[in-house]
């Protein structure tokens, strides 16, 4: 029998291709109960060449959903077919929170909101540094560029093994971003106090080369947007090295809240309850 709390509240969902390992659901289903509150969060997939459609039912509100989560591969086109992104969603190309208001379907973009979010929590005074270093150039490295240099970062260098691909992220980032090629990577770790990983190096199969972080400050925090595994080898490696490391999984869990608060109406919190929540769930699905 279903929880009857959600046939009288807000339904909002979670959209990607694929989206059946998506832990959002039980992100926002733990909010739900913990805060009493009426309305149901579930996983919707839809194939790309349907997200238009998906996107026009939510707009004339025949699909029931106040709004929600879009996660790959929609983000981009989440945008385009927004009525009013947001200035963070401009910058980046892409959305991943939508909601109804006034008739209208508006749009954010969370991932950057959820990384400092994470950075706050695990390691406070972590952006007391002028220098960062992003390895990887990908999507999922936009958000975070954007949320570091937001925070007052002076210096941000991104690697990647194509540095066109870095250079686009420089033009689209300003004046403050610097792009390089993997070989300038010891180079430019220099002095830097923060060292991010956006790639998937270390996740499941993919093998994570060896880093020496030593040209790192002292004091400096390393960090990664994986949390599958929770300790990527990158962060075994800094932590061997007698460098502070905050885990990815946070970023998960704070990038949610935004958008729960929007649907829902209660701002809920993210705690060591929901955190080993999720851990349960990953050591389950090992």
């Amino acid at each position: 029998m279903g929880d009857s709390r959600e046939t009288h509240g807000p339904n909002a969902f979670v959209t990607g291709y694929p989206v059946k390992h998506s832990r959002s659901p039980l992100i926002h289903g733990h909010w739900l109960r913990t805060l009493d509150l009426a309305g149901s969060y579930r996983a919707v997939e839809v194939r790309p060449d349907d997200f238009p459609a998906f996107i026009a039912a939510l707009k004339d509100r025949s699909s029931g959903f106040v709004g929600g989560n879009v996660t790959i591969p929609h983000k981009e086109i989440a945008f385009k077919l927004a009525d009013r992104p947001d200035e963070l969603s401009e910058e980046l190309g892409a959305s991943n929170t939508l909601w109804l208001q006034d008739g209208l379907l508006y749009a954010t973009n969370t991932d950057g909101r959820g990384f400092t979010a994470n950075l706050d929590e695990r390691h406070p005074g972590w952006d007391r540094t002028d220098r960062a270093v992003i390895l990887g150039a990908g999507g999922a490295s936009r958000a975070v560029i954007q949320a570091v240099r937001d925070r007052g970062v002076n210096e941000i260098h991104v690697v990647n093994r194509t540095v066109e691909r870095a250079q686009e992220l420089s033009d689209r980032f300003g004046e403050r971003v610097h792009a390089h090629p993997m070989a300038a990577l010891g180079e430019v770790m220099q002095g830097a106090g923060l060292f991010i990983n956006t790639t998937s190096l270390g996740m499941e199969n993919e093998v994570a080369p060896t880093i020496d972080f030593s040209p790192l400050t002292e004091n400096a925090v390393v960090t990664d947007i994986v949390y599958v595994p929770l300790k990527t080898p990158l962060l075994a490696q800094a932590e061997e090295q007698g460098f502070a490391i905050v885990d990815g999984l946070g970023m998960l869990l704070h990038q949610a809240a935004p958008g729960f608060e929007t649907w829902f109406g209660k701002r809920p919190v993210v705690d060591e309850a929901l955190r080993a929540l999720i851990i349960a769930d990953m050591d389950k699905h090992r």
